[in-house]
């Protein structure tokens, strides 16, 4: 893996900041939280225009073909600018429907959400918030034509505006860890269907989704019924590396901010930034980010290379969960009582940050996937 950016991938990066910069300002995130908007829809057609929202999909479908280390990249720039749109849940699930879905199902989809005008999510977490395929008990009973959902799922992103939503659920009873899993496209306004909206730390919202006796065509099952385990797998980890490079974005920036603000705040005469105790604190805010990059570039670049990457992808959540907020905290403390009033923007990001980390599994959780993968505990997921 190259450390250093390639030129394709250092003009992505610059070309983002700076839309981002001049579109997304933080009187637009602010007017968002405030109002409890969902997205700003013209941000998110200037997103399509910019065919972001095909990066690394097929040309055929209108999409840009691109390594997946690139899409990455755009995520740290979301995460940098803290873009109020949901591209995160539309893209993991494209990405999901470009990869296991059927022909039909890429040409109805993909085209549409390139375009800007299809929103997608997904639904995997239910109670107990585990994220192995072993917690998966949500029922769902399978006819000769039909699929029917009953059950409750957590912690979905971008669902009230959402066209369909991908279900992960359990399609044979009594199965347990990968067996029996099916994924399955569901639309967002179908009979049975009904949501609870949660706002969050971050400032956006998430819905807890009921289903009731929803009755879904097997046409909609993305993957192979009874074998989605690769399917939701894939799902999730790409889910998972985007979250962590949203992580390194937003605490890249913060800690900018704090370096600047240390360079000018004054304290006896001199700048905060010249007392020893400072230095420290702004050092171990670049090594923890930085480890947060660099481990989640090797994640990205795996996924890019076609290589297994469920180790790497671990690895970077667990420390992206630990090590991103400390950096805050350490920001947080050298602006001193600034930092924790609602008028400065630093809050901004401390708190997407601090969000971004407790979603899609905790650090204990992901280092028992590490344990696994490198087999030191026997393989409890199935």
């Amino acid at each position: 893996m190259d450390l250093l950016l390639n030129e394709d991938e250092e003009l992505l990066r610059d070309q983002a900041r700076s839309f981002l910069a001049k579109e997304s300002p933080t009187a637009l995130v602010r007017e968002v939280e405030d109002d409890e908007k969902d997205y700003d829809k013209a941000l998110w057609q200037k997103a399509a225009e910019l065919g972001w929202l095909g990066l690394t999909l097929p040309e055929e479908y209108g999409g840009v073909p691109a390594p997946f280390t690139h899409l990455g990249l755009l995520f740290e720039e979301m995460g940098r600018g803290i873009a109020p749109i949901p591209i995160h849940p539309t893209m993991v699930s494209a990405l999901t429907v470009n990869d296991f879905g059927s022909s039909a199902q890429k040409e109805s989809i993909l085209p549409a959400v390139v375009g800007g005008n299809k929103m997608l999510s997904w639904a995997w977490f239910e109670a107990g918030g585990d994220i192995d395929l072993g917690s998966i008990k949500f029922e769902a009973k399978v006819t000769d034509t039909s699929v029917l959902l009953t059950g409750r799922k957590l912690f979905v992103d971008g669902f009230k505006n959402s066209d369909q939503v991908l279900v992960v659920c359990r399609s044979m009873p009594d199965s347990e860890g990968e067996k029996g899993i099916t994924v399955v496209l569901v639309d967002s306004q179908c009979k049975g269907l009904s949501s609870r909206r949660h706002p969050t730390l971050a400032g956006d919202i998430q819905d807890e989704l009921h289903f009731d006796n929803v009755e879904v065509p097997l046409t909609n099952v993305v993957g192979t019924i009874h074998e989605g385990a690769v399917v939701a797998s894939a799902l999730f980890e790409r889910a998972v590396v985007l979250n962590c490079a949203m992580i390194v974005g937003a605490s890249r920036k913060a800690i900018e901010m704090t370096f600047e603000y240390a360079k000018g705040r004054e304290s006896f005469g001199h700048p905060i930034g010249s007392f020893q105790a400072i230095q420290h604190m702004c050092a171990n805010m670049v090594t923890w980010v930085d480890g947060a990059m660099l481990l989640t570039h090797e994640a990205l670049w795996k996924i890019s290379e076609g290589m297994s990457a469920t180790t790497e992808i671990a690895v970077a959540k667990a420390f992206c969960n630990e090590r991103c907020p400390a950096a805050l905290r350490e920001g947080n403390q050298i602006h001193a009582g600034i930092a924790q009033t609602k008028e400065y923007d630093l809050q901004l990001w401390y708190r997407r940050a601090a969000a971004w980390c407790m979603r899609l599994g905790t650090s204990l959780q992901h280092r028992k996937i590490v344990a696994r993968e490198i087999g030191i505990v026997p393989d409890q997921v199935g």
